[in-house]
């Protein structure tokens, strides 16, 4: 499962964007959102996901409607 960012709870500062090693986060008009295509959970990068660890608001979490993701 990807994670995604819970928007209306993200307070836009960004933390998440610098530590995702797969450039799965992006702002658009102030709004971040993970890209679940790009997202891998920070599997082979790390032990758990860093933009989890980073964001001060709590608003990242597993988005169950995208399927786990599984390393090739």
């Amino acid at each position: 499962m990807a994670y995604k960012i819970i928007a209306s709870q993200c307070t836009a500062c960004a933390a998440c964007e610098s530590v995702c090693p797969n450039l799965a986060i992006n702002e658009k008009g102030g709004v971040f959102a993970i890209t679940a295509s790009k997202c891998t959970e920070c599997v082979g990068h790390f032990d758990e996901a860093q933009c989890v660890i980073d964001c001060p608001a709590d608003c990242i979490v597993i988005d169950k409607a995208v399927p786990r993701y599984a390393a090739a």
